[in-house]
């Protein structure tokens, strides 16, 4: 019986436990994720494609893991699309997906890994929260788009339940930074009854 990884996803307190944590699980990501209805790639995807139809613009999927979101992101018919992971075997089990023009392994230490102004659409996907990124990444991610760009990305039911992350989303839109253009709560894994929302906000 192989080893189970989901339920130590949500424990991890330091970067580094989290890179190691998801190397360890590269191999049998999607089968134990497919086991519990990995749903939010496809909401993403759609909430995108929703907010800008244009399928030409390059897609920066952040955090982009095995490639799932990747995937779900063709589907929708986006043409170029990029993934930065610091996972180095995540991003070889997102290599043999096909989905990517290019997969860029990031540090976790560094503070900008994305080029400002390099990409208008930047998704996340189960990114942000408990265990995963810290809340300043969400700031990263907001000061590398350019005005008009989109950030759609969700939160889990973790996430929204800590502060540190809906409150770095409330800073960017209580001050006009940025603007909510649609918010919606669903299905995340569904196989351990874990729900997220799915955000599209844009840069002002």
């Amino acid at each position: 019986m192989s080893e189970k990884f989901l339920d130590k996803a949500y424990d991890l307190d330091t970067p580094e436990a989290t890179q190691k944590h998801y190397d360890d699980w590269a191999a049998s990501y999607d089968a134990e994720i497919a086991e519990n209805g990995y749903a939010t790639p496809g909401r993403i995807a759609e909430a995108l494609a929703g907010a800008h139809p244009d399928v030409t613009e390059p897609v920066l999927d952040f955090g982009c893991g095995t490639g799932l979101s990747g995937l779900a992101l063709r589907r929708q018919g986006f043409q170029t699309i990029d993934g930065m992971e610091p996972s180095g075997e995540m991003l070889e089990q997102a290599r043999g997906k096909g989905a990517y023009r290019h997969l860029t392994q990031i540090e976790v230490t560094d503070p900008q890994p994305i080029a400002k102004g390099a990409y208008r659409l930047i998704t996340g996907c189960g990114v942000l929260g408990t265990g995963a990124a810290p809340p300043e990444v969400f700031d990263m991610i907001m000061h590398a788009l350019p005005r008009g760009g989109l950030f759609v990305f969700s939160y889990n039911d973790h996430a929204l339940e800590d502060s540190a992350y809906t409150g770095k989303l409330n800073e960017w839109l209580d001050c006009s930074a940025a603007r909510l253009l649609s918010r919606e709560h669903g299905d995340h894994l569904p196989g351990i009854d874990l729900k997220s929302t799915v955000y599209v906000i844009e840069k002002s």
